[in-house]
């Protein structure tokens, strides 16, 4: 038997900018009746307009993950997302002031704490869960990017990643019980970057909310003075940037050997929430993004589409 649904006990909020918009944002996590999912509203807008988390709704994948339904967008939800998942609550509503959560200090770990804070409760209906009984694989050749599930006794993921950089190299990361290690071994990686790849954000319309203080920038070129002088006046820093011994810029500490990894992670786990029903499977991926995460989404929902009926014809006969 499945154990009881998920949500918290009370409203609890986190405040800050967006990472890619810029936006000042308030994000309120409310609990929600049993059977409700995980559904995010603008608030700002004055119809109040909701938008379930489904993978149906992503639009855009521009270094994160945008959903919108009826013309309603709300920018890099992974983020939100992955801390709901990774501390299995199943009915969440997410009230947002702005078009995007406030990236934090770019990884999970506040809302988690946020989360904890609220207080977990649990309900009375039986969790649904697609129990994976048959691989489903996706490859892209070109990039050299796989994903995979496979049957397991409990939802499972191994990460790896490759970078011809001495800051990263190979890096590998298995998550073998989330509900005991997410809040710790996977919320506080914060996201990252290449320095060579800032300023071509920028000009995309792109991390006008990132500073040195909500990502982790790796040096992956030499900085020349009049390259030091653009990154100050880009992220607004007076005083003097350095490329950093370790290969971060400004030396930042990493909060683990293998943060970026974990990070991949945490957005993996982000992005599979869009299923809408956790899955009972293991997943491993290699040099995954978002992009590669939707359409594997995309194709475990396709694949399994009479076992994700079946559960919500239960969910709506409950």
């Amino acid at each position: 038997m499945e154990r009881k649904q998920r949500t918290i006990r009370t409203s609890q909020s986190c405040q800050g900018v967006g990472l890619h918009t810029g936006v000042e944002s308030n994000i309120t996590f409310h609990p929600a009746p049993e059977n409700f999912g995980v559904r995010f509203v603008r608030s700002d807008i004055p119809s109040s307009p909701e938008i379930k988390a489904d993978i149906d709704h992503v639009v855009n994948i521009s270094r994160g993950t945008t959903i919108e339904e009826n013309d309603v967008r709300i920018h890099t939800v992974e983020h939100a997302l992955a801390a709901v998942s990774g501390l299995r609550i199943d009915n969440m509503l997410m009230e947002l002031t702005g078009k995007e959560p406030p990236v934090m200090d770019g990884s999970a770990k506040d809302f988690v704490e946020c989360l904890i804070k609220a207080g977990i409760k649990i309900q009375e209906e039986e969790r649904k869960v697609l129990e994976i009984t048959r691989a489903v694989n996706y490859t892209n050749p070109y990039r050299d990017i796989d994903i995979h599930v496979i049957p397991s006794d409990r939802f499972r993921i191994t990460f790896m990643v490759e970078y011809p950089l001495p800051a990263l190299g190979t890096q590998y990361e298995a998550i073998y019980n989330m509900e005991e290690d997410f809040a710790f071994e996977v919320a506080p990686a914060r996201t990252f970057c290449f320095l060579s790849e800032v300023e071509m954000l920028r000009e995309q319309g792109l991390i006008k909310g990132g500073a040195l203080d909500n990502a982790v920038v790796i040096v992956d070129k030499e900085i020349d003075s009049s390259e030091m002088d653009r990154l100050k006046d880009l992220f607004g820093i007076e005083h003097n940037i350095i490329q950093g011994a370790n290969g971060i810029l400004n030396g930042k500490v990493l909060r683990f050997k293998n943060e970026p990894v974990r990070h991949k992670t945490l957005d993996l786990i982000g992005d599979l929430a869009l299923l809408g029903v956790p899955i009972r499977g293991h997943v491993t991926a290699a040099r995954a993004g978002h992009a590669s995460n939707v359409e594997f989404v995309k194709k475990l929902k396709k694949e399994y589409a009479k076992e994700l009926a079946d559960l919500w014809i239960e969910k709506l006969n409950d």
